[in-house]
Formats: C-alpha cells, sequence, structure tokens
C-alpha cells in the first residue's frame, strides 16, 4: 500500500497518509459515532510503516473540532508517531489551529508535553490548505 486515504464527512476527519512521502495529514472534524473503530486503520497503517520508516516523517494535523473519545484515538497516533520516531524516522507533528482558540492550544499543550521532541505548534489566521498530498 502507498497511500492510505479516508475521505471526511461531517463527523469525520480527511485522512491521507503517503507512506512513500512519509506525510500523514488529518484535517477536518473528528466526533464518529466509535472512534477506535474510525482511527483503528490508520493505527495499523502506522504499525505497517514503522517497519519501513523514511528518514523524515511529517504529520499535518488541523482539527476544527474533536471530542473525548476522538483526543483518546489522536494520543494513540502519537503514541505509535513516537515509536516511529525511535525507529529513525526524523517525526516532526504541525499542530494547526486558529490563533485566537485557546482550547486546541491548550490541548496541543497537554500533548506536546509528552511530544515535544517531534512537536511544532502553527497557529493560523485562516484556514490551512495542506499542499502535499494529491488525492
Amino acid at each position: 500500500m502507498e497511500k492510505y486515504t479516508i475521505e471526511g464527512s461531517p463527523k469525520t476527519p480527511n485522512i491521507n497518509f503517503d507512506l512513500i512521502g512519509g506525510i500523514l495529514e488529518i484535517k477536518g472534524r473528528s466526533i464518529p459515532e466509535n472512534s477506535i473503530e474510525f482511527y483503528k486503520p490508520l493505527i495499523e497503517a502506522l504499525e505497517n510503516y514503522s517497519s519501513a520508516v523514511k528518514p523524515i516523517t511529517t504529520v499535518n494535523i488541523q482539527l476544527e473540532y474533536f471530542n473525548t473519545s476522538s483526543s483518546k484515538c489522536i494520543l494513540d497516533v502519537f503514541k505509535k508517531l513516537e515509536g516511529i520516531n525511535k525507529a529513525g524516522s526524523a517525526v516532526t507533528i504541525h499542530w494547526h489551529y486558529e490563533e485566537d482558540d485557546e482550547e486546541y492550544d491548550e490541548e496541543w499543550g497537554n500533548y506536546s508535553k509528552n511530544y515535544e521532541k517531534m512537536a511544532e505548534t502553527i497557529s493560523d489566521q485562516e484556514s490551512y490548505d495542506f499542499p502535499l498530498i494529491e488525492n
């Protein structure tokens, strides 16, 4: 598998994972009926990727909103990324949020404390379009 893609919906984010280029993008809302089932294929794709990591792995996350169960799943994604980082890939996580969104800035602060070697916060004044992967 070269690319892993989930088309977003009003309740789920778009997920694009280019395994060849080492680029993961998550964008949209994350309030699925069952977060564990929604994120399970992505966790599996990250496990597969961890056996043949690229020198650089870039993660772009721009979530308008996510619920508590999605937050737990995002943390599971970060744990997999930490393993990928330890396996020799320089992982960088870009957390995109609107500048005046204190809630998401605080949430990222909670994540980045545990993953500060990989973490980079990007405050966006406008919506960010990920130009890295073409579907």
